[in-house]
């Protein structure tokens, strides 16, 4: 995962054959609807990276051996490994200094949940790292890790056929620029979740995107292990995720928000002085998360990590058939409307194949999704309140409650933190 993110900024900049721009453009042009450079993406996952072209599916032969060229063809050099480090600085610089504290409490929480392991792992570069990065290090890293059974080539709105030609093409027996060496030194380790605490205290007092001082906030995230992708669980747990729903004060309204979720209703709308609780469910190919995360006031914060609490305690009680076909229909409907973009819809088959070896079609999980019914929802929850919590926390914790006080509130029946009394305050 360390030289993952030098890969990925390194892709779609300077690695091609066609060194000149203008020799791109002659290539590209042929292929692409308004004559433009098309849309080029890379995307980093905690478990995949995707490169992806979007252009005319006249260009398709062009366009996978592009695609290919990039893959298995990158220069690397010194100059750019040099200018990617100074990219990767600054974007651990911006990480720090964002106030959307999303992206680094999801990185905790994975760091908290699985100790040392597989996901747990830095999915952001480290900084003591970044200098240790050459160019012997990312072809180690792409010799291991950048083989066929790892690969899969995902199309939409191109003949499969033609498809399988480009592959045969551009894919079958090219030497790739580190050799044809084979891979010797992969992790196949299966995530090992340890639960656990990380923090970070910091002064969140000056943190704006304008000359509106935004509130100082203690972000904190509380995750119980629930299922992989694989598991007949993973749809009832997508179904308990949107029932919890959630969202900020501050987040976009309009139809669909999901006003009627247990966070809004349990949470939001009754304690003015949370600014955020939102439910997450991150699940891989061998693990799963399921994680809330809340914001409120540094002196309130003991008050709110009760009130999160008491909500992971409740999942395992009654689900009420209003809320719960609510939260199928809302799921469905997220499905189909993602996968009307077609973007979507070749991530969507890439990461299913690449992990199942086939994919589901949408109307096959449309009727897992209604399927489910409440006492699935409860099992799962059940089965998920046994394990030992995942804690995230960020900003001022001085009133943080301990993370064995966090445990046995998870595991009372009704949420609450121990009592505690100071003969001083």
């Amino acid at each position: 995962m360390k030289q993952n993110i030098l890969v990925e900024l390194l892709t779609f900049w300077k690695n091609w054959h066609f060194r000149l721009l203008l020799d791109l453009t002659a290539k590209m042009k042929f292929c692409l609807r308004w004559k433009s450079m098309g849309v080029f993406v890379t995307a980093r996952h905690q478990d995949t990276t995707m490169y992806a072209v979007s252009a005319d599916s006249k260009g398709l032969d062009t366009v996978v051996g592009l695609l290919a060229d990039v893959v298995l063809q990158p220069r690397l050099t010194d100059e750019e490994v040099e200018m990617t480090r100074m990219a990767v600085q600054f974007e651990l610089e911006d990480l720090n200094m964002r106030p959307d504290p999303e992206p680094l409490l999801t990185e905790m929480i994975h760091e908290a949940a699985y100790r040392e392991n597989t996901v747990g792992l830095h999915r952001f570069c480290p900084a003591e790292n970044i200098a240790k990065m050459s160019r012997e290090v990312l072809h180690s890293y792409l010799r291991n890790y950048y083989t066929p059974d790892r690969m899969v080539l995902a199309g939409v709105g191109v003949e499969h056929q033609l498809l399988v030609e480009c592959a045969r093409k551009y894919l079958l027996g090219v030497q790739p620029a580190w050799g044809s060496v084979e891979a010797v030194d992969v992790d196949r380790s299966v995530a090992q979740y340890t639960g656990g605490i990380a923090k970070v205290e910091r002064d969140m007092s000056n943190v704006s995107l304008g000359p509106t001082p935004i509130p100082e906030l203690t972000h904190i995230m509380v995750g119980l292990e629930s299922c992989s992708f694989l598991e007949e669980d993973f749809i009832p747990f997508a179904v308990l995720n949107m029932m919890m729903g959630g969202g900020g004060s501050f987040s976009a309204g309009g139809p669909g928000k999901g006003m009627f979720s247990r966070l809004y209703l349990n949470v939001l709308n009754r304690h003015h002085w949370m600014y955020n609780a939102t439910s997450y469910h991150h699940s891989y190919e061998d693990t799963g998360l399921l994680c809330i995360h809340a914001s409120a006031d540094p002196r309130q914060v003991r008050e709110m990590v009760e009130i999160i609490t008491k909500e992971f305690i409740l999942m395992s009680g009654t689900v009420d058939a209003v809320e719960l076909e609510r939260a199928k229909t809302q799921l469905t409907s997220m499905l189909m409307m993602n996968l009307e973009s077609r973007p979507v819809i070749f991530e969507d088959v890439g990461r299913q194949v690449l992990a199942t070896r086939s994919r589901k079609l949408p109307h096959e999980l449309c009727t897992l999704i209604r399927n489910v019914k409440p006492e699935d929802v409860k099992r799962v929850a059940s089965k998920m309140l046994r394990g030992k919590p995942a804690v995230a926390a960020l900003g001022d914790l001085t009133n943080l409650p301990t993370y064995e006080h966090i445990q046995t509130a998870l595991s009372s029946k009704d949420g609450r933190l121990p009592r505690t009394y100071r003969l001083f305050r």
